[in-house]
């Protein structure tokens, strides 16, 4: 029998997420996948201020995750890919981020379900996810969104694998 999928709340992130996102991805299980530990606290308050000007300019970001105590869990959200040498080059890429006390329950794919309906009423008509090879948490969620795999990539710099999945919305 399949459980019902956990409430996940989204938000726009805030100045003080930038310091939740730090703690949550202080962790290096969960920044396996993502360089093996958290950036700078600046880092984040960068990335959550482009958040903010993302969503007021496109209708989509990477929102705050906030689990049924409204505590912060992690991101997940939408945003036109990051690199132009290498990828899915002028694509809206879906992705999510989840501190390990949340992994295995749901959390990610609810939260990118939620992603993926936001993003379509914005007007996008498909979305990729770029996943690390070995990741075999996120390719799953990939899968339980219906998304199909149709390239892979090697990085650049760290020559790391990684496939490429798409979806029409």
């Amino acid at each position: 029998m399949n459980e019902p999928a956990p409430t996940v709340r989204l938000r726009v992130p805030t100045e003080e997420d930038a310091f939740a996102w730090h703690r949550v991805f202080a962790d290096p299980d969960v920044m396996e996948f993502h360089g093996g530990s958290a950036a700078e606290l600046s880092v984040y308050e960068e990335l959550t201020a482009r958040q903010r000007k993302h969503d007021a300019e496109r209708g989509f970001c990477l929102w705050t995750m906030l689990d049924e105590d409204d505590a912060v869990i992690g991101f997940t959200g939408a945003q036109p890919w990051p690199h132009e040498s290498f990828g899915p080059v002028g694509e809206i890429e879906i992705g999510w981020r989840l501190s390990r006390a949340h992994w295995g329950r749901g959390y990610a794919t609810a939260a990118a379900r939620t992603t993926v309906e936001r993003v379509g009423a914005a007007g996008v008509e498909r979305v990729v996810a770029m996943v690390d090879a070995r990741n075999e948490r996120s390719i799953a969620v990939t899968r339980r969104l219906g998304m199909k795999h149709v390239e892979t990539y090697t990085t650049p710099g760290s020559k790391v694998t990684g496939y490429c999945f798409r979806l029409d919305l």
